[in-house]
């Protein structure tokens, strides 16, 4: 089919309403109407849904794109049938929030040639059902949109997406145009080769998105920084991502608490409150969504005017993709992460339960996560590079880094050290590894290869390891190194290197940022729990002190570790919020009433003197809102309690909640860490042996120096579970440090 520019500018404005196409919009669809294969990698913003959704209507029979989410499939079905028609049955989506009336209803409007869009989950897809009725169809072609999914290099890897060519063949032969947003060239090569279409046209835009502002923040009182943030940008709408479903959760409600409009949108919620959340976004009811990874594949809001990661991704594809969904219009988009380098520990924790290969990959991408994070170089620069793309500029004016400069030093003498051993180990070896010889660490690799007897072992006594790294990285950047992917990140010299290391010249280098360690965490039992450092270290250093005291005299006096009585975090927020009366003192984080009264009379008459003497005026009733609100009895909160009163096993808890055993436990660690009495004895004295009930028990009474769940498993050896270590530290926990 040919097709001329006159009649698709036509067909633009008449189905779409614009009267231009957006750079290579237009050559993509030619090329595919011709019958030709087509992979796009086009930012998120630059028009990639019109590049299959104006050649279906156009083309004789049904394109099938394959999407990867159900809410995707309903927002593009929908601007569909409003751009194009009154007609419901010129795109429909087949998935499982379908009934059986509106299947049969796609199954006619597909057979009587009424559909010219089918938007298909992968899942959907493999049933033979579904591909017997494909089979009787005319296909126009396949769209394959998120196609990063299909690469295990990919930042969203989806198994049954490496599934789509077998089923293609077998519904029938017709062009295939991939499309994504993000892809690395290992990601491009994989996704080629998957779906067998090594003959497909490239067309490849700039990843650069000049309108979009990035910065990283360390992660220090990052739910007081959110919400200073947003208060400043009123009536704008955002999106906030978070690691795990329980955070969507906390800090949706408490933006809320203090004012903002906001829903949380995670898997864990069923498919009609993810649906609600979206449209209320999309409609403008409320400002924020606050979300796991699941929300904003393909979401068409244009005006999204900032995107902030309360954790670090792992992956700076993760990153770029959904960094994206600012500012599609061309306006103004705001970038901002929180780092903090536990959030890496806990990413790397995760994946410790997968495949070594994919371990690895995991590593690898994270490692360029932390780079970019840590780096003092231009964002957009690093941003570009790591996609392949050089970026001419030396400073972009729209980041953190360039607009404050941060001071260089003269690099030459540094990169010729890092070359030359480079090239001494034949470039046999990762960033990493290189850095701690030159940074002079010794382990068990270093001492295995005997390179701590290298000329280059700790070369420079006064630069570490992270020195080393900081200068490999900006190597990289500047093209005098590469990383082998297919090898898991090795590092060799380019052209550029080699000449560099034949004839040295003068090249400012800068050193990488530094971030305060211990910032806010994203689990309750990973960091509150564990008297993790919570807020930065608190307001009142004096006071904090003078309260570190008193614990420590009380912990003495009552034989139990200091992080039983108060957690830092607690301490630390006393510090801010003086409460002189035991409710108030319920304000601070990880305080219910039951700790309260066990544990903070002698605190409040302290602060209440220290007030006094100090002349100190209190934050007001609205400054205490800004605190976590986990003691909140929500939905959930109440079916857990009323389940643990009546006795019901916990399987049988999770199983109603449609929760797995970790959710349902971590759920009840945080109703502990709120002060909130928890008394899971009754499943206890049924799941765990009671010698194991006692000695676990007793560790955290008497041994342990933290609860942390990680240190006990260490202590108390390979015969002892994880999930009945948490199972009896909620048990200490609720008797010992809340007082019940």
């Amino acid at each position: 089919m040919n097709i001329t520019s006159e009649v698709l500018r036509k067909q633009l404005k008449e189905f779409f309403g614009f009267s231009t196409f957006k750079p290579m919009q237009e050559d993509i669809i030619k090329h595919l109407v011709r019958g030709n294969n087509c992979f796009v990698l086009m930012p998120t913003g630059g028009g990639k849904s019109l590049c299959y959704q104006l050649p279906a209507l156009l083309m004789e029979g049904t394109a099938v794109v394959v999407s990867p989410l159900i809410a995707l499939m309903k927002n593009q079905v929908d601007a569909i049938r409003g751009f194009v028609s009154e007609k419901e049955g010129i795109a429909h989506f087949l998935n499982s929030s379908l009934n059986k009336a509106q299947v049969q209803e796609v199954r006619d409007n597909l057979l009587k040639g009424v559909t010219k869009l089918l938007y298909v989950a992968p899942e959907s897809l493999t049933k033979d059902e579904n591909i017997q009725l494909l089979r009787q169809c005319k296909i126009s072609f396949y769209a394959i949109d998120e196609a990063h999914c299909i690469s295990e290099w990919g930042h969203d890897f989806r198994p049954e997406y490496r599934r789509i060519l077998p089923i293609v063949q077998e519904i029938g032969k017709a062009p295939i145009i991939a499309l994504t947003a993000t892809a690395t060239p290992k990601v491009q090569s994989d996704i080629l080769k998957n779906l067998g279409m090594s003959d497909a046209k490239v067309f490849k835009s700039s990843f650069n998105r000049p309108n979009l502002y990035y910065e990283i923040r360390p992660k220090v009182n990052a739910e007081k920084e959110i919400i200073k943030f947003i208060r400043n940008n009123p009536g704008k709408s955002g999106i906030i991502y978070c690691l795990s479903r329980k955070k969507v959760e906390e800090m949706a409600q408490l933006l809320n608490v203090n004012g903002i409009k906001a829903a949380p949108y995670h898997a864990g919620l069923d498919a009609a409150t993810r649906a609600e959340n979206q449209d209320k976004f999309l409609m403008e009811e409320i400002d924020v969504i606050v979300a796991t990874i699941a929300f904003g594949m393909g979401i068409d809001k244009p005006d999204v005017r900032f995107v902030i990661h309360y954790n670090i991704p792992k992956s700076l594809e993760g990153y770029y993709q959904e960094t994206g969904r600012a500012g599609r219009d061309g306006g103004e988009g705001q970038c901002i992460a929180f780092y903090s380098f536990n959030d890496i520990l806990k990413l790397e924790k995760f994946m410790q339960s997968k495949p070594v290969a994919e371990q690895e990959i995991g590593k690898q991408l994270l490692t360029e996560t932390v780079a970019y994070a840590e780096s003092n170089q231009c964002r957009r620069k690093t941003l570009l590079n790591y996609f392949g793309e050089i970026y001419p500029e030396e400073d972009c004016g729209n980041c953190d880094n360039c607009l404050h400069k941060q001071p260089t030093f003269e690099g030459k003498d540094y990169l010729v050290t890092l070359f030359q051993l480079i090239r001494s180990l034949k470039e046999n070896f990762k960033s990493d590894h290189l850095a701690n010889i030159l940074g002079g660490v010794t382990n068990a690799m270093i001492t295995s290869y005997r390179h701590n007897t290298s000329r280059f072992f700790g070369i420079d006594k006064e630069k570490d390891e992270k020195f080393w790294l900081a200068v490999i990285r900006q190597a990289c950047v500047g093209q005098f190194l590469k990383k082998d992917i297919e090898q898991y990140g090795l590092i060799s010299l380019t052209d550029k290197g080699k000449e560099f290391l034949a004839k040295p010249y003068s090249i400012m280098l800068m050193e990488d940022r530094k971030f305060e360690e211990g910032g806010e965490g994203d689990d309750v039992d990973d960091d509150m729990m564990a008297g993790g450092k919570k807020g930065g270290g608190g307001g009142d250093q004096t006071l904090l002190a003078i309260l570190k005291d008193l614990r420590k005299d009380m912990s003495r006096k009552l034989n139990l570790p200091p992080y039983i009585i108060f957690t830092d975090p607690a301490i630390e927020d006393m510090t801010i919020f003086y409460p002189i009366t035991l409710k108030e003192l319920t304000n601070c984080s990880g305080v219910g009433e039951g700790k309260a009264e066990k544990y903070g009379k002698e605190f409040v008459e302290l602060i209440k003197k220290y007030v006094e003497e100090n002349e100190i005026e209190r934050p007001t009733d609205i400054d205490l809102k800004i605190r976590s609100i986990g003691g909140d009895k929500t939905e959930m909160t109440r079916f857990i309690v009323h389940g643990l009163d009546m006795h019901i096993p916990l399987d049988e808890i999770a199983r109603m909640k449609n929760l797995d055993m970790d959710e349902l436990l971590t759920k009840i660690e945080a109703m502990v860490a709120a002060g909130n009495k928890v008394k899971i004895d009754y499943y206890i004295r049924q799941a765990v042996d009671e010698d194991k009930i006692e000695d676990i028990y007793d560790y955290f009474k008497e041994e342990a120096e933290s609860d942390s769940v990680m240190d006990a498993m260490k202590a108390l050896g390979r015969d002892y579970t994880e999930e009945e270590i948490r199972l009896i530290r909620i048990k200490f926990l609720t008797e010992v440090a809340n007082g019940y």
